[in-house]
């Protein structure tokens, strides 16, 4: 699905009751926000701090839409959990979640939610068991590069930018996809969250900043662009 495609879902009814329900400042002026998950286990689910900010910004620069001035921290098992359309987690450790959350996430994902899971060099392993938990009868499956998730306002014919080199391999996106619909996508050997980070904090090139800037909105007009979350 290209751009032309899908801006008018997203400017619909969709889009409306995302925003309606996404931790705005109020129901009068609705604002778009990233709900950043609080997880256990001893991984920094809290790194980068300055880069939702960014990106919510930057999404609202480019997409058009009203976003929140501040990133939002939840826990899975929040009583607001539902009035975030797209969830992050990142770090570099362990991921631990109790049974509970990952009954809470799974159900999340299966009402419309979104997840972005975004390695930050060191929770690859903790990631995949805490998606068999979640998911025990699903895989991640790589994305081919033609997945609309690449193309929804931005072109990445390739695939995920090279943002940090890591161990030097290539960057894969991953996903959990449930009826056609990808509720998962994890950003692996990439590091996203370092593109939007602050420019002097990791010294990332502007190209390089400009490129995950822009598959980040590609992830928010994607995740938009489905059904809004609704409690089940």
């Amino acid at each position: 699905m290209r751009w032309p495609s899908i801006i008018k879902t997203l400017w619909g009814l969709p889009l409306v009751a995302a925003l309606l329900f996404s931790g705005g400042e109020s129901y009068a002026q609705p604002a778009f926000a990233i709900g950043r998950i609080h997880y256990s286990g001893g991984g920094d689910w809290y790194s980068d701090p300055s880069s939702l900010v960014n990106l919510q910004k930057y999404a609202s620069e480019t997409l058009g839409i009203p976003v929140a001035r501040r990133e939002k921290n939840v826990r899975l098992t929040d009583d607001d959990l539902y009035q975030y359309p797209y969830l992050y987690m990142t770090g570099h450790g362990t991921i631990r979640l109790s049974e509970e959350e990952a009954v809470r996430l799974r159900e999340y994902l299966l009402a419309g939610g979104f997840l972005h899971a975004d390695d930050n060099y060191g929770m690859d392993e903790s990631f995949r068991r805490t998606m068999k938990q979640v998911f025990p009868d699903r895989e991640l499956v790589e994305l081919p590069f033609d997945h609309p998730v690449y193309h929804t306002r931005f072109d990445f014919p390739w695939g995920l930018p090279k943002i940090h080199e890591h161990d030097g391999k290539p960057a894969q996106g991953f996903a959990i996809v449930v009826d056609e619909r990808v509720v998962v996508f994890y950003s692996y050997e990439c590091d996203l969250v370092d593109g939007w980070e602050d420019q002097p904090v990791h010294d990332v090139p502007e190209e390089k900043r400009q490129a995950a800037l822009k598959m980040g909105v590609n992830l928010i007009a994607y995740a938009l662009s489905g059904k809004p979350v609704t409690l089940p």
